[in-house]
């Protein structure tokens, strides 16, 4: 399974989505702006167990904000969302006030339509995105993809009910690794966040659960073959809530 990955920005996109549904049970590939999700439906809708979502992603926001009409349009069709989110990081920190804008709107919708869910970026605005769902009770699920924030900012979105999808790549650095340990099992998903991730400075592929696994393993101390079924019944969990049962 894969919550979170750009398969149309792999180079031969086409086989590497191909290869990933053969792999997995389940893909989630995340667009990053509502043009690029009608292209990529249009080129790679056909693949099996592969979900394609309409999103606007937070760090090109400042240049495609007039493209926010069309996306949430697409949300009425749509079991899920994503790439959507806030980034608070010093290279976007420009941008954040129409960063908000969209993502108020994004969620501001999806309250509306009954409840979607979403895969969210939070790189340095967890606190900020964790508002802007509480004000909007009945959004939906949150996926919160490679989450960076503060253990309490964890917590808060815990309580929320929100998940977390992490990969190989937030194990890279040790606050990674002391942070992913302590999100609660049963709240976390695989990703991969490839074809932008890395693990071992090689792209992440969409089949990196087991890697995954391997990784978490030590953290949660158990058999990486319990880690691998944490994970994937964890999947399997809100996928369900997702409406689309295995």
């Amino acid at each position: 399974m894969d919550f979170h990955c750009h398969l149309d920005l792999y180079p031969g996109a086409k086989a590497v989505s191909e290869e990933a549904a053969l792999r997995n049970e389940f893909t989630w590939l995340v667009t990053t702006s509502p043009r690029a999700y009608d292209a990529t439906s249009r080129v790679l809708g056909h693949v099996p167990r592969v979900l394609i979502t309409p999103g606007l992603h937070p760090e090109l926001v400042e240049t495609r904000a007039g493209e926010l009409p069309q996306l949430l349009q697409q949300m009425e069709h749509a079991v899920a969302v994503g790439e959507v989110g806030l980034d608070g990081s010093y290279r976007f920190k420009s941008s954040l006030a129409i960063q908000r804008q969209v993502f108020d709107a994004v969620v501001s919708r999806s309250r509306e339509l009954g409840g979607r869910t979403l895969s969210i970026h939070s790189r340095g605005a967890a606190k900020e995105v964790l508002s802007i769902l509480l004000k909007n009770p009945g959004f939906g699920t949150a996926v919160l993809h490679w989450f960076t924030g503060t253990v309490g900012e964890m917590e808060t979105a815990y309580k929320l009910g929100c998940w977390f999808s992490i990969g190989p790549a937030a194990f890279n650095s040790a606050a990674g690794r002391t942070l992913v340990a302590k999100i609660p099992r049963d709240r976390v998903v695989p990703e991969s966040d490839g074809p932008f991730a890395e693990d071992n400075g090689v792209p992440v592929q969409p089949w990196s659960m087991e890697r995954t696994a391997q990784l978490f393993a030590p953290q949660w101390e158990c058999a990486e073959p319990e880690a691998f079924e944490i994970l994937r019944t964890n999947g399997r969990r809100l996928l369900r809530t997702m409406g689309r049962l295995l």
